[in-house]
Parts: C-alpha cells; sequence; structure tokens
C-alpha cells in the first residue's frame, strides 16, 4: 500500500536539501514522487523548485478544490494539488514539504500519513540561516523563536542533519522507500 510522508522542519534544518537530494537519488527510479508545492512566493534558483501562482490565482485554484492541502506562512500562500490522491491510488509513496503548523489538519484530511521531522540544532540552524542571506537578523530570531517542540506527536519519524547531508539524505530514502 502506498504512503503519504508529510515532511516537516524548521527554516534551517535542511528539510529542502534533504529532499532535493532524495529526488535526485531516486530520480524516477522507484514508485516514489515528490509533490511540488504551489506558492505565491517568487522562484529562487537558491530555494525549493516550486510552481508560482499570483495571489489571485492562488485562490480560485483553492476556491476550485484543487488543493488537497493549503495553509499561509511568512506572508505566502502555500498549496499542494489533489493530484497526490491519485498517485497515491496508482501505488506511488508521495512525499510532500508541509507546514508545521497545517499538520493537524493534515492529519484530519489524511490520517495514515506518516510525518518526518527534520531537526538540527540551535546553533547549526542559526548558522545556516546566516549563511543562505535570506533573512535579516531580526527576522532570523523571529523563526528561531518559531520552532515548536514537536517531542509529543506519536509514531513521528525524526531525522536528525546536524553532520553530513549525505547521512540525512540516505536516512530519508530508507524511510520513504
Amino acid at each position: 500500500m502506498a504512503s503519504l510522508f508529510y515532511v516537516i522542519g524548521a527554516s534551517g534544518v535542511g528539510k529542502d536539501s534533504i529532499m532535493k537530494s532524495a529526488r535526485a537519488c531516486i530520480n524516477g527510479s522507484q514508485r516514489i514522487v515528490f509533490a511540488h508545492r504551489y506558492i505565491t512566493r517568487l522562484p529562487n534558483h537558491d530555494a525549493e523548485n516550486h510552481i508560482h501562482l499570483s495571489v489571485e490565482e492562488f485562490e480560485q485554484r483553492k476556491q476550485a478544490g484543487f488543493f488537497c492541502f493549503f495553509w499561509n506562512s511568512h506572508g505566502y500562500s502555500y498549496g499542494i494539488g489533489t493530484e497526490v490522491h491519485e498517485w497515491l491510488s496508482l501505488g506511488f509513496n508521495v512525499v510532500i514539504n508541509g507546514s508545521r503548523e497545517y499538520l493537524p489538519k493534515a492529519q484530519l484530511i489524511f490520517p495514515s500519513l506518516k510525518v518526518i521531522l527534520i531537526e538540527s540544532s540551535s546553533e547549526i540552524i542559526q548558522q545556516r540561516l546566516r549563511s543562505r542571506g535570506r533573512e535579516t537578523n531580526a527576522e532570523i530570531e523571529k523563526r528561531m523563536a518559531r520552532n515548536f517542540n514537536f517531542t509529543e506527536l506519536n509514531a513521528m519519524i525524526k531525522i536528525n542533519n546536524d553532520g553530513q547531508l549525505d547521512t540525512a539524505v540516505k536516512e530519508m530514502i530508507d524511510i520513504i522507500q
């Protein structure tokens, strides 16, 4: 039976890097797909490979029922398309770049989803956020204050990304297979 994997983690834990590398390693060789997110944020070559929509286009698609998941964060709208249902019905494992805040709603929609939490130490997260140069120090502090503690969730799969990226990528691939 196919599984839906909902990947979460604070900004700076390396979630996008792990998912991008895992996707490249799998490269169509297995029945695993990584869902693109539809986002009202303009594309950036250093960020995740998402589908950009205007605010109006996003709202139209949301009202038409094109998203199985949708949320707002950091001033942008995010959505996961209903194509996820088709992929699961065809026997593909599906990996979603999710939102920590939206997780309770996602679990109501898909009670069997498997949650993968990417973690890193506070020091490493701050270091990564500063090195990517997208946020000011004040914005970094705001992001750090927003980090949630998810240790109470049942059946959560955790990946620590304090070490080498390849180690975390291998761990993710082992989990989603």
